[in-house]
């Protein structure tokens, strides 16, 4: 499975984006799907997640009321509403077979290439 995220970009603070995340290879309707997000120097950070058929949805603390996780048939979103500086970074989808909506990255099997968000102040 091949994972794809886009749609980043640079905004100002208070602006909105919406990230996706396609596969190739594999259908995503039946994985956990999360978002992650990293700085340079910085440790990976969780961001979301969503389950599969049923959709439940795990946030971040930093973003639970900022952001909202979704999914349809054939893609992972992330909405992501009144962007801060410190969203900053570079954003990464993944994906698991194991059925666990986890914050661990260690945990999952699949991880695409990400999309840089930049915020500026």
């Amino acid at each position: 499975v091949q994972l794809q995220a886009s749609g980043g970009g640079l905004v100002q603070a208070g602006a909105s984006l919406r990230l996706s995340c396609s596969a190739s290879g594999r259908t995503l309707s039946s994985l956990v799907v999360s978002w992650f997000r990293q700085v340079p120097g910085k440790e990976r950070e969780f961001v979301a997640a969503i389950s599969g058929y049923s959709g439940l949805t795990y946030y971040a603390a930093t973003v639970k009321v900022r952001f909202t996780i979704s999914r349809d048939n054939a893609k992972v979103y992330l909405q992501m509403n009144t962007l801060k500086p410190e969203d900053t970074a570079v954003y990464s989808c993944a994906a698991n077979r194991r059925l666990i909506l986890s914050d661990k990255g260690d945990l999952y099997d699949y991880w695409g290439q990400g999309t840089q968000v930049t915020v500026s102040s």
